[in-house]
């Protein structure tokens, strides 16, 4: 469910009058409006608000040519500008502002996106709605109660003859202000801009129904969210735990016919020195199933760091006798293809190899590799011999706790990202090579259902 979606059709049947009933009953909007500007002009007289630049003209009359929309007959077009006063903050020094409240910063401060600190003294007081009208942000909807300060980057919405500050919250959010903004290097709203937007105001009554009907559906969409939230934590809980139980030998029942990996890895290397067990020392993190053995990670893995030329080797596009060079950022969402001289390519990767993230907030990754030369950022994982370790049953291995959590001892005293002298006192779980591959296959089928799950959540 696109609940974001969700909410602005909500936003949008409400400023269409269609998400509550209309109330013949209801006093209409025209009488609403005329109150709102005796009180302005009383408030003009009296020298609290400044009179709008521009006069804009109403209409309670649904005409195409000069409204956006057809509203219902007791509701009436104005301007922002009409129905309400709108006023920039004071400027006021970034030193001035504290990033934590206390009893000499007492009054949260406002800006363009929002609150940015508290200050010693407030210059607004009351419930308001606020507009950001400097930077990318502008035109974002915020909401002010009580004393605070409004920077000179927000603009405060003065509502009036009990406007519905929720109504006005929502038809703020609706219509989407950014639209308006300069186009220039700082995007900014100015208050004679937003004076002349178009708006349709309903009843006082029906504001006041429009926003109770607006907040029940709300709280029940931040329902759906937290759900849709707890259940993404479940979901990769889940998968962390299907990839616990794979290395404990708890995924799948052992089979009596299958060669123990002690047995495999003598035949494979009859001469290569005993550094496995499959015993309960203290030494191992952890009891296996008998037919299992824990091997050092160095004795039947390796791993090889990624290099790459100077940059001024780098072409942006494929060329005879070049070869793609991928980095991390390659394998996610946003690849920049870069290409290098195939004889400068050092390290290079088949398709399906596995490599390591080696570095900062990369850490921890673990990617399906390309055909292709790596760089720097990552390591290709070496397997020391042949049909001992299904690759994926690896690739699972480095995914799990017992190799993440070694991650996290060596990110505290590796800055400049790990080798394979980190692994010396780590340990690999080595199942018989038929039961490797029944874990992977129950494995890619519990994850598959898992990432179904999470397909619909993202819908």
């Amino acid at each position: 469910m696109d609940t974001k979606a969700l909410r602005q059709k909500i936003l949008d049947l409400a400023i269409h009058g269609k998400l509550v009933p209309q109330d013949p009953n209801d006093e209409p909007a025209s009488v609403l409006l005329e109150r709102i500007k005796a009180e302005k002009e009383r408030l003009i007289k009296e020298g609290k608000i400044k009179r709008s630049k521009k006069s804009a003209k109403t209409s309670d009359t649904p005409h195409y040519e000069n409204v956006p929309f057809e509203v219902p007959n007791n509701w009436v077009w104005t301007t922002l500008g009409e129905i309400f006063n709108l006023q920039a903050g004071k400027n006021i020094t970034a030193k001035d502002i504290f990033t934590r409240q206390d009893t000499d910063h007492r009054f949260p401060c406002y800006g363009g996106n929002g609150l940015r600190g508290y200050v010693s003294s407030y210059n607004r007081e009351g419930h308001f709605p606020l507009i950001g009208r400097q930077g990318a942000l502008c035109g974002n909807i915020n909401e002010a109660n009580g004393q605070f300060y409004a920077t000179e980057h927000a603009i405060v919405v003065d509502t009036h003859c009990e406007t519905n500050i929720d109504w006005a919250i929502n038809v703020l959010l609706y219509l989407n202000l950014n639209q308006y903004a300069t186009s220039t290097a700082q995007p900014g709203l100015s208050v004679g801009t937003i004076n002349e937007v178009m708006i349709p105001v309903p009843p006082l009554e029906e504001q006041q129904r429009i926003s109770q009907r607006i907040n029940d559906w709300f709280a029940l969409i931040d329902k759906i969210e937290q759900g849709k939230a707890d259940l993404q934590v479940t979901i990769k809980q889940a998968k962390n735990k299907i990839l616990d139980l794979s290395i404990h030998g708890k995924l799948v029942p052992q089979e009596p016919n299958d060669e123990p990996a002690s047995e495999l890895l003598k035949r494979i290397n009859p001469k290569a020195e005993n550094t496995c067990d499959n015993g309960h020392s203290e030494k191992f993190p952890y009891e296996i199933p008998e037919s299992w053995v824990w091997c050092g990670h160095n004795s039947i893995l390796d791993i090889s760091g990624g290099a790459q030329p100077s940059k001024n080797y780098f072409e942006t596009k494929p060329k005879p006798n070049y070869i793609r060079l991928y980095q991390i950022r390659d394998y996610g969402e946003s690849p920049v293809p870069v290409y290098i001289p195939i004889n400068l390519a050092s390290k290079q990767t088949k398709k399906g190899d596995i490599l390591l993230a080696r570095y900062g907030g990369s850490l921890g990754k673990v990617f399906h590799a390309e055909q292709g030369a790596y760089n720097v950022a990552m390591a290709k994982v070496i397997f020391k011999f042949e049909n001992l370790i299904y690759k994926e049953f690896a690739y699972y291995y480095y995914l799990s706790d017992l190799y993440q959590g070694k991650l996290k001892e060596i990110s505290r005293t590796a800055q400049a990202g790990f080798n394979s002298t980190d692994f010396n006192d780590m340990y690999f779980p080595l199942p018989p090579l038929a039961e490797q591959q029944r874990i992977v296959q129950k494995i890619e089928e519990l994850f598959s259902v898992l990432d179904n799950i999470q397909k619909v959540l993202e819908v």
